[in-house]
Order: C-alpha cells, then structure tokens, then sequence
C-alpha cells in the first residue's frame, strides 16, 4: 500500500482545509470554476475526475470473466450485497437520520441533499481500492478481479436504475438525462478507455507493461480525487463555517452502514464456509465505495455546491480509516475460516 493509499484520509483533511481557505479568500476564482459548464456537467471537474475513474478501469479484465463460474459462493455474497442489501440499507439509514432522528439539526432542503448524497455512495460499489484491501488480507487477487470485472458490467446497467428509484422514493426530482449522462462519462467512457489501453499494452503478451503502466498512473489518479476535495470544499464554504456539525452528522450514518455491511457479508461468508481468501475480499468490496462516481454523480444532478456533493466528499474521508480497520478486524479473525473449512473439508464437502 503506498504512501497515497496508506494516508489518503490525511491527504484529504489537508484539501479540505485548503479548499476552505482559498474558498474564503478567493471566492471569485471558485465563482468562474462553477460557470465552466456544458449540459449541467462542469468541464474543470469532469477532467479531475476522469483522471481520477481511468486509472482503476485500466486493472479491469474482462478476460477474468472466463472464471465467473469459480468459487461461485463468494461471487453470490459480492453481487447480493452489493446490488440487492447496500443501496437500500444506505437510504434506509438517509432517511432514518435526516428525517427523523436528525430532523432538528438540519435544514429539510439540505437533508434531503444529504441523503442524496449517501445513497449514491451506497450505489456505486468499490472499483479500485478494493485490490490494495485484497492485497492487505492475502486474498486471492485473480478472484477480486473477477468480482470488480462483473461489477463494473453490472455498474453499466444497475447503476441508473437503482439511483433513480432511490432518489424517487426520497422524493427527489431525477433528471434521466443528466443522470443517464454521468454514467456514459464516469462509467462507460472510462471502462472503454481502460479496456482499449489494456489490449494495446498487453498486444505483446508482457503483463507486466500494465503493471508497470498503472503504477505510474496511480499517483494522478490520487490527485484528481485531491483536486476535486478543494473544489468541492471552496464551493461549500459557507455551509462549513456556518455549520461545521454537518460533516459530524454526515459521517454517523455512513459509519453505520459500513461496519454493518461489512459484518453481514464477513459473517455470510462465514457461515457459508466460503475460504477466507475469498470471504474476506467480499466482504470488502460490499462495505468500500466508488467514491469517484458517487462525487461526479452528486456534481453532475445536484451542483459543486449541493449538499449531496459534500455528502460523498464525507463518504472519502472516513472512508479509509474505516476500511483499514476492518482489513485489521479480518486478519485478526483468519484463524477461524479456516477452522471452519478444515471442519467442512473433513465432512465430505469441500468449500467454494
């Protein structure tokens, strides 16, 4: 785990802070950012946030695909939760705090914003950084790959539909088009590019060109997101100085959901009896967020200054810490998957 990945939540405190100072101090600069815009979508951030999505979709590959098949359990636990529990549960808990338990704390408008915002973090599932997670509790890498691979497929189709009933049910008003339009600029434009590079550095056979060629992107990939953080924080000036507490409020209910995902799909696999090598990245990917798409999403629908853009900026910063202790949490309790394992292995029936 690199220096980037390793103090991601500091580098993002230290943006934060920046973007507060020079929101204050030069207001005007952030005024001209925002009105750079063509068909809702600001054209200064959508260039950070390709830089940020391309790097990930490059490690996409679709030639994993051939062992969809394999180990059939742990691939069940990624695509229920990730795509059947997570979405619902993350508005479920929106709408618990912001609606009610919360109710008095912040204003309706901006509540409703909020719950925007977290609800698109709930559905965009983990792309990237769930290969350092992976990487962290030695789980099977070619595995992982084959359940981001099917997840990024699924993202094409799922992730508009699913993002729309949500927000509809919340009483949000969806603008299809725009909606539909961050998919094809965050989704599908970066997985094509991604792919198209991948042929051509893999053209001689040396896998290591994309090895190498992905570590040196990586870094630009941390800095669009960096980037995008200032942004984001110099255009929400305002409501950080004049209510600080919102951030607090925020990250309670992404808290939640994260260690509560977490222990649903890590205990499932569990009690499945699924290898720990397979259980534990699921586990993984179904509680870490595709940030990126969640924060291109929230600019695109809501605007630079929503409070849905600020939700799922909060989303990146406990993100890490959080997914650190979780990785902590998973190999502390290695042992008893394969206790487990062993005890099915010698009935007769060997894991999947």
């Amino acid at each position: 785990m690199g220096i980037f990945e390793r103090y991601l939540s500091l580098w993002v405190g230290l943006c934060i802070g920046i973007g507060v100072v020079l929101g204050l101090f030069l207001p005007s600069a952030f005024q001209t950012i925002s009105s750079i815009e063509y068909a809702s979508v600001n054209l200064v951030v959508a260039v950070f946030i390709w830089v940020m999505i391309y790097p990930m979709m490059v490690n996409v590959d679709f030639a994993s695909l051939k062992d969809v098949g394999k180990k059939p359990k742990g691939l069940c636990i990624t695509l229920i939760v990730n795509w059947l529990i997570k979405p619902f549960t993350m508005a479920a808990l929106g709408i618990l705090f912001f609606k009610y338990l919360f109710v008095g704390l912040v204003d309706p408008q901006a509540a409703k914003e909020y719950i925007a915002g977290m609800i698109l973090l709930g559905v965009a599932p983990c792309t990237a950084m769930v290969f350092v997670w992976s990487q962290l509790v030695r789980g099977d890498a070619n595995y992982t790959l084959v359940q981001v691979s099917v997840n990024d497929i699924i993202m094409i189709f799922a992730f508009a539909p699913i993002t729309a009933l949500l927000l509809g049910v919340t009483d949000i008003i969806v603008p299809w088009q725009t909606l539909l339009l961050s998919v094809i600029l965050y989704v599908l434009i970066p997985l094509a590019a991604g792919y198209i590079t991948r042929k051509i550095l893999d053209s001689s056979g040396n896998h290591e060109r994309i090895t190498k060629f992905t570590a040196q992107i990586k870094p630009f990939s941390i800095m669009g997101l960096l980037a995008t953080v200032i942004l984001l924080f110099g255009f929400q000036v305002g409501t950080i100085i004049e209510k600080p507490l919102v951030i607090f409020l925020i990250a309670v209910p992404l808290l939640i959901q994260s260690y509560g995902i977490f222990a649903l799909a890590y205990g499932w696999g569990y009690l499945w009896r699924v290898p720990f090598s397979t259980a534990a990245p699921a586990a993984l990917i179904g509680t870490s967020n595709f940030f990126e798409l969640a924060v291109a999403v929230a600019i695109s629908l809501f605007g630079l200054n929503s409070g849905a853009a600020l939700a799922t900026v909060v989303g990146v910063l406990v993100e890490v810490p959080v997914m650190l202790s979780l990785v902590a949490l998973a190999n502390r309790t290695r042992k008893y998957f394969y206790r487990a394992c062993r005890k099915t292995t010698s009935l007769g029936s060997p894991p999947l």
